[in-house]
């Protein structure tokens, strides 16, 4: 480590983990007088060729003076980073601080030159485009603002890396040499590329773990039973199409073989590649075995072990420890602590989880940090799956435990371009990452549905969960998954009733439902629920008790084709007398009518009718049937089924006999839970159309961003954060157009006085103490005040009720037109970013929480929803014959407050309350913000894994 007094601290704060592009990992960190060894061993692995592209010059060995300049930094001017893997460099990259002139040089001097050496082996692994990415974040650090790179025209990859980066470029030639200059600024070319390579990065290091070619199961016992033996035997019974492995370092000389599975004492003994290894050895052995793994190739680890930080401090040390450990080789993890991994597809066929049973393979992706909550919902998908072609069961199931490294955002990344997958849903006790978390939802939401259920949601986070701490409510978060297209439930029944919806019908074009069936009750019932959902449900159509099969096939043939209907309902209740075939006919009945008019979404909801449910399925067992030579014995028995699966629990699946492409029918034990399901489908469906046309965010001619920026940098001067005063607040806010009502004190009657003479009147009286602020329903305000003569009665009335002026702290203000109270904030929070607040003015909103939220920077689409997203919003549009308020007026107050906080970060807090909106115009009387320096932001840096 650089300590000698000529250099800086060493930046240990630059070291970061980063995923490649093949999906593997690499450590990056600065270079130190230590590695002098290092960079020699590096040299040597690199070829002529590469060495000749980086020296413009045949250069076999590097000298002693040239390992010194390349190892001592001072890390301000003169700085290199390293690459490593298994702790040796695989690729460097260094900038040297240059003059006008092309000297050397410090600052002011702003412009670098940049240079990069790639081991061949590791070329094309997308290690480049990563230092650049770390490089140019260290170069804007220290004060640097412009690369230049001089490369041969030869050096096309290396070309590449600079031209693909997406930072504003200069290109010339020279002297036989390409020359290129770009700004270090990011741009929004910039910030896309590097998300796109994230997401290749991250999806293909989640597909290695889950499409492995060859498995190796490391802890399993000698004996029967056991974690380790279960998980060698569950992958062994699902399948696997790779190469399986058992690892005991245990076993005797000699013992070839456990229960049929190839054995060895360690993988160093295994003669080929192992892509994934499953992890079921006590925590205080895992060091061992993941050198073992690193130094034998191993790609990935699932770790079911227990004993990390779920268990307390010193567990999650040692779960540091892990994953520290593990990245020195380039390896992820899904764990510790982890249920496992599935993969239903037939090219795979992996079961490396503690499930005994696979689930049907299907179009569902799900995710799980809670094993039991993984059981639970691999359970209940498996019962009410139904179906034998499998179109509604799992295509892939991740259950992270402690979600030490792999994440959700990472399974994310990978379903998105899946095209197994169709639906994702995902059980988290806690989002490690909101902001980021939020871009992927919308983006993977933008093409199919995501349903997420949130658990801890009034708590902390599980205590193996390391996450970064939110000031924002529970419901402010859900509001926010919404705003990303997030289907968000309460419950992991909700959650498997949304998922079969969307997996098995088309999304419905609006919120118009028929309802009909052979119970007028159960049609009500129904209708009811619709209503309580927010839908526009027709009259209920009742069939009576009497209906036929062909009865309900006409009535939801003709619903079908109403342009009035954008969803059917079917209620039923058991035919007396009927039985299975009776519920057969009419699952056909269904299906049939169904099938003519694929577009629109068709839910069934019955009562004690496991039959029907069954023959919606095609009467398909909950398990895999055996082959037989006998089809009769192939033929599923519905009166089997239907003792096998409980009625609450039914739900329709797929017809072996149905045509090919034809949606499912998904059946449901109560109204309620239907039109749940279908609510969410509904709102999901409108957002996508929104999505589709997404806002702008306005730029607005009167805006003075450099002078609000100027402002803010003198008051930012003054300390490290600020709470303005009234007068700069104004000014401030002023630079962004939003004009605020002056509010003048008046510690004494002739002041009031003098400031009503001086402002005009009618006036307001206001006190302004902390526990009267805002206040309007103790008392604490006098409005309309005409004259000085009931000005000077309402202050002495003000005085007397509580107490001193220099308690009340009263102010007088012009008054503003009559209108709805309103109050806007925004706020910085450390994990989600930064958030826009709206609702109406007053006690009864703030107890009822009727606040509507959007993440900041806010387009004019959803302002116009934020202010018609509170419960209280028809008191803004002409409630009960009161005048309209000036909506207009209101949404661009938010977009300008929206575009004051993501233009300037150090605006940490902005509140206006409060603002009365007017038939015409607003009036802001009160505003408060704050300034701070703004956090870091680790979605604008490059590209990082959490750190350890």
């Amino acid at each position: 480590m650089q300590t000698s007094p000529d250099r800086h601290e060493y930046p240990a704060h630059w070291e970061a983990d980063v995923v490649l592009r093949d999906g593997g990992t690499a450590r990056i960190r600065p270079i130190t007088v230590d590695d002098a060894d290092r960079l020699v061993s590096f040299y040597e692995q690199v070829s002529d060729e590469s060495k000749y592209y980086r020296f413009f010059a045949p250069y076999p060995r590097l000298s002693a003076k040239d390992v010194h300049r390349f190892t001592h930094h001072d890390f301000v001017d003169r700085v290199g980073l390293a690459a490593t893997v298994g702790g040796e460099f695989i690729a460097t990259v260094r900038y040297d601080r240059i003059g006008a002139d092309g000297t050397p040089a410090s600052a002011p001097a702003d412009e670098a030159e940049v240079a990069f050496l790639v081991q061949d082996a590791h070329q094309g692994r997308g290690v480049a485009s990563a230092l650049l990415e770390h490089i140019g974040a260290v170069a804007r650090e220290r004060g640097i603002r412009r690369f230049a790179a001089e490369v041969l025209p030869a050096n096309n990859k290396m070309i590449k890396v600079f031209t693909d980066a997406g930072y504003t470029q200069k290109r010339s030639f020279e002297d036989g040499v390409v020359r290129l200059e770009f700004d270090l600024e990011p741009t929004d070319r910039s910030l896309a590329v590097q998300y796109a390579r994230e997401h290749r990065a991250e999806a293909r290091s989640v597909q290695r773990l889950l499409a492995p070619g060859s498995v190796a199961v490391i802890g399993a016992g000698r004996t029967p039973g056991g974690v380790g033996r279960s998980l060698l035997g569950n992958i062994r019974d699902a399948g696997y199409t790779g190469r399986l492995y058992a690892v005991n370092k245990a076993l005797p000389d000699g013992q070839k073989e456990l229960d049929g599975v190839p054995a060895h004492r360690s993988v160093r003994d295994i003669d080929g590649p192992v892509d994934l290894a499953v992890v079921a050895v006590p925590a205080e052995h895992i060091t061992e075995v993941v050198t073992e793994c690193g130094e034998h190739g191993v790609q990935g680890l699932v770790v079911v072990s227990a004993g990390y930080a779920e268990s307390g401090p010193e567990g999650r040390e040692r779960q540091r420890a892990l994953v520290r450990h593990a990245r020195t080789y380039g390896m992820r993890i899904i764990g510790p602590n982890a249920f496992g991994i599935i993969n239903t597809s037939p090219l795979v066929r992996l079961n490396a989880s503690l499930a005994p049973e696979v689930p049907r393979p299907g179009r569902i992706g799900l995710f799980a940090q809670s094993g039991a909550i993984g059981i639970a919902l691999l359970s209940r998908l498996h019962r009410r799956g139904g179906g034998v072609t499998g179109v509604t069961g799992v295509s892939t199931f991740v259950s992270s435990g402690n979600r030490a490294d792999v994440s959700g955002n990472d399974v994310l990344q990978y379903w998105y371009e899946d095209p197994d997958t169709d639906v994702v849903l995902m059980y988290l006790e806690s989002i490690g990452n909101p902001r980021k978390f939020t871009r992927l939802a919308r983006r993977t939401a933008a093409a199919k549905p995501l349903v997420v259920v949130q658990g801890a949601r009034h708590g902390a986070a599980p205590q193996g969960h390391a996450v970064r701490a939110t000031r924002l409510p529970h419901a402010t978060v859900s509001a926010l998954l919404r705003q990303a297209g997030v289907i968000r439930v309460d419950t992991i029944t909700e959650l498997v009733d949304a998922g079969l919806l969307l997996a098995r019908q088309p999304l419905p074009a609006g919120p118009r439902v028929a309802i009909l069936g052979n119970s007028e009750s159960l049609g009500l019932l129904t209708y009811d629920a619709c209503l309580a959902e927010g839908l526009r449900p027709h009259p209920p159509q009742d069939l009576t008790t009497a209906a036929s099969a062909a009865d309900f096939h006409t009535a939801l043939s003709r619903a079908l084709a109403d342009d009035r209907c954008d969803a059917v309902v079917v209620t039923a209740i058991p035919a007396v007398g009927e039985g299975p075939v009776g519920d057969a006919a009419l699952a056909q009945a269904l299906r049939s009518a169904s099938a003519a008019a694929p577009s629109k979404p068709v839910l069934v909801v019955h009562v004690e009718l496991g039959g029907l449910a069954e023959a919606l399925s095609a009467a398909a067992s909950t398990a895999p049937q055996a082959p037989s030579d006998n089809p009769q014995q192939n033929t599923p028995s519905p009166t089997l089924e239907a003792e096998q699966l409980p009625a609450a629990e039914a739900a329709a699946g797929s017809s072996a006999e149905a045509p090919e492409g034809a949606h499912l029918i998904p059946a449901y034990p109560a109204a309620e839970r239907a039109v749940r399901a279908l609510g969410q489908a509904v709102a999901y469906a409108q957002w996508r159309r929104d999505a589709a046309e997404p806002g702008k965010v306005p730029d607005y001619e009167d805006i003075d961003e450099k002078g609000a920026a100027a402002l803010i940098d003198g008051l930012l001067a003054r300390g490290q954060g600020l709470t303005l005063g009234t007068d700069e607040t104004c000014d401030l806010l002023g630079h962004y157009g939003v004009q605020v009502h002056r509010a003048l004190p008046a510690p004494t009657p002739d002041a009031a006085a003098q400031a009503a003479r001086d402002l005009g009147y009618p006036v307001a009286l206001k006190a302004t103490a902390p526990h009267l602020r805002h206040r309007a329903d103790l008392g604490g305000v006098r409005l309309d005040l005409a004259d000085e003569e009931q000005l000077r009665r309402s202050y002495a009335e003000l005085t007397e009720l509580f107490g001193a002026p220099e308690e009340l702290r009263p102010v007088v203000q012009r008054m503003a037109p009559r209108g709805v109270d309103v109050v806007v904030r925004a706020v910085i929070d450390p994990a989600a970013g930064a958030v826009l607040s709206f609702g109406l003015a007053g006690a009864a909103s703030q107890l009822l929480g009727d606040t509507a939220h959007r993440l900041i920077p806010v387009t004019d689409r959803e302002a116009t929803s934020l202010v018609r997203s509170i419960r209280t919003a028809p008191l803004l549009f002409g409630w009960r014959g009161s005048a309209p308020a000036d909506t207009r007026a209101l949404e661009e107050l938010l977009l300008r407050v929206s575009r004051l906080v993501d233009d300037h970060p150090e605006v940490v807090a902005v509140t206006l309350e409060p603002v009365v909106v007017a038939s015409h115009g607003l009036s802001v009387l009160g505003a408060s913000v704050r300034l701070a320096h703004p956090p870091a932001r680790d979605d604008l840096g490059p590209r990082t894994l959490p750190a350890y």
